[in-house]
């Protein structure tokens, strides 16, 4: 199995999918990490986990998944040796509670989830973790109670403060002071109390200037009876943030110590996450836990493409017991792609323990490999062409394919001269079925048809087809040969009627016609010897293909291009799309000014203007030429 299985199979997209209901980082990585199991008892038990976890789902039971969402994050910051912040150990704790509860949880529910429940078992416990960061944090605050010194050291702070609270409110109730206080209240600047001064009376006020408005009209003073006490009370909360950071750091040594232990339950519980996704997913889709086999064996049944959902039509197919290779014949979009695609993401999803939507009754083989060779190989980057490129793929999987494989082979032969293509295509195939594969093709082909008809291990299938309404049916119908459908859909895209009929004569009647026509050569002399009307300036002329009037300004040499003046701007057409409506020389007397018919009033005089010297026109001119000058330089 590769890449190129995965991302044409959509079976990236089911992994994607299936991230989005893990809870944590660890859950995530591990889907993104998982790979299809080869080992039929491996699947078993995913199949297992995910039956089990989604009957939990179905019974309204809810794993109590908890301080996961930051749990990676936390635990990269412990194994750093950095102290956890309040908060973050009371996620932590509820981490390690919750490895608890799960314990508990499966172990009161596995009469229901047997083989859950056992993974629990391996779970270790942190009550006394747990119980002494509960005991030491409330609110995301260290208790006052965490220690004696801390008690000993916040009871003088709240002494402290109140002594300043008394002494600044006898400050600004005095009436002295009262005149030079901008507003009797008290502010904290830089960790100091003090008291909005206005900024003339400053020097008449005993005390320090902490701080002072933007604008300067309010400075803010520490009065010097509170000094000591702020310098005490500074002091006082730096011996606080010592003893609290010593409790945060007693309480992350505590984790750091059991981090070996702990790493094992975020494995646990990652597989857990990684289950539940799955089981969540799968009571999405409805899904259900299908048979498997060792032994090649398909059989679907009502089986639908996992990502289509209700929209796709249920496939119904065996394979394996009677048949090793299916030949899937019909239209292009027919949905012959869709059929390849659903088996091999059928394969691929059960051998990681995602359920599928389908009937009881559906038997999935367990593969050492799926390969598929699907859609355009085109490559611009190597210069391969399409057939270069199912080349290159087919002879890649050739040389790694091992018996028991599932090959899945897309308008194989195509792309290339049609004999030569089907010839390869044919010994491809014997190739692929000589080593033991389960191998599924579809083509247009009639050679690989025949071959598919005549191999006594090979089984043909058609896409159903309406053949009245001429619309597909996206119906697999086994032990059937299903048309190209060629002229369907050369209807569907409109194609000339007369043309589609021909074709179908054709295809009986190898009869062409192959003789020159000679009314093909007439018209080609009859546009040789086209001559159009010579036009003049001053033509009055309906431009056919926007349907309006215009004027020849002039025609252009060497061509069959006229430029036409047509609502106060100039137009350069052919003159096969113009209609002469009345010649210069009806319309004008001799010697009439045709130039002016091009110009408005405002530019006419303007011009005359000039012409006889006018100061106020020139003077206008130079204005116009100024502001231009100035726009450029802006």
């Amino acid at each position: 199995m590769n890449q190129e299985t995965y991302n044409k199979t959509q079976f990236n997209t089911i992994k994607e999918k299936l991230m989005t209901y893990a809870i944590s980082y660890y859950g995530k990585e591990r889907i993104k990490g998982l790979q299809p199991s080869s080992h039929i008892a491996v699947v078993k038990k995913r199949l297992q986990e995910t039956s089990e976890a989604k009957a939990l789902l179905l019974a309204n039971l809810h794993v109590p998944f908890m301080g996961l969402n930051n749990i990676e994050h936390l635990t990269n910051q412990v194994e750093k040796g950095f102290i956890l912040e309040p908060n973050e150990l009371v996620s932590y704790a509820d981490f390690l509670r919750s490895s608890r509860l799960i314990q508990s949880f499966m172990q009161k529910n596995q009469f229901i989830a047997p083989l859950l429940a056992r993974y629990s078992e391996s779970l270790q416990l942190f009550s006394e973790i747990e119980d002494e960061i509960y005991q030491v944090i409330r609110n995301n605050q260290v208790e006052n109670d965490a220690s004696r010194e801390l008690r000993k050291i916040r009871r003088a702070i709240q002494e402290c403060e109140k002594e300043i609270e008394l002494k600044l409110s006898s400050f600004l109730r005095n009436a002295q002071n009262k005149p030079k206080i901008q507003e009797a209240i008290v502010v904290k600047k830089n960790d100091r109390y003090t008291v909005p001064i206005k900024a003339t009376y400053k020097n008449q006020i005993s005390g320090t200037v902490v701080d002072a408005s933007s604008k300067g009209t309010t400075v803010f003073v520490e009065p010097a009876t509170i000094a000591k006490l702020n310098d005490k009370l500074y002091q006082l909360k730096m011996e606080e943030a010592t003893e609290v950071y010593q409790i945060l750091s007693t309480l992350t040594g505590l984790i750091a110590e059991q981090m070996s232990a702990i790493q094992s339950n975020l494995e646990v519980v990652a597989q857990y996450d990684m289950i539940f996704a799955k089981a969540k997913y799968s009571r999405e889709i409805n899904g259900i836990e299908p048979e498997i086999n060792q032994d090649g064996v398909i059989e679907l049944v009502n089986v639908k493409h996992t990502l289509l959902g209700d929209s796709a039509v249920p496939l119904n197919l065996s394979l394996g017991k009677e048949y090793r290779g299916l030949t899937i014949t019909g239209p292009n979009a027919g949905g012959k792609t869709v059929v390849l695609k659903t088996v091999g993401l059928i394969a691929l999803q059960t051998m990681i323990g995602v359920q599928i939507i389908a009937d009881p009754g559906t038997n999935i083989a367990i593969f050492d490999q799926v390969f598929v060779d699907i859609g355009d190989q085109q490559s611009i980057e190597n210069a391969l062409s399409t057939f270069s490129g199912h080349m290159q793929n087919i002879s890649e999987i050739l040389a790694k394919t091992k018996k028991n494989s599932l090959i899945l082979l897309d308008e194989i032969g195509s792309g290339t001269e049609p004999n030569e293509g089907a010839a390869l295509a044919i010994a491809i195939m014997e190739a692929f079925y000589k080593k033991g594969s389960i191998l599924i093709t579809t083509t247009h082909y009639g050679e690989i048809k025949r071959f598919s008809e005549q191999h006594e291990d090979f089984l043909t299938a058609a896409m159903a087809f309406d053949s009245e309404n001429l619309l597909p049916k996206y119906q697999l119908i086994l032990g059937e040969i299903g048309e190209s459908n060629a002229f369907w859909i050369a209807n569907k895209m409109n194609l000339d009627k007369e043309v589609v009929e021909l074709a179908q004569n054709y295809l009986h009647d190898r009869n062409y016609s192959t003789k020159k026509a000679e009314s093909l050569q007439k018209v080609k002399k009859q546009k040789e010897q086209a001559i159009f009307p010579a036009y003049e300036k001053g033509d009055r002329v309906l431009w056919t293909e926007q349907k309006k009037i215009g004027l020849v300004f002039e025609p252009v040499e060497m061509t069959e291009d006229v430029v036409i003046f047509v609502e106060d701007k100039k137009a350069t057409v052919h003159k096969r799309q113009l209609k002469l409506d009345r010649s210069a020389k009806e319309l004008y007397p001799p010697n009439y000014d045709l130039d002016s018919l091009f110009e408005n009033y405002h530019e006419r005089k303007k011009n005359r203007d000039l012409e006889r010297g006018s100061k106020k026109a020139y003077k206008k001119l130079r204005k116009e030429m100024q502001l231009r000058q100035a726009k450029r330089k802006d």
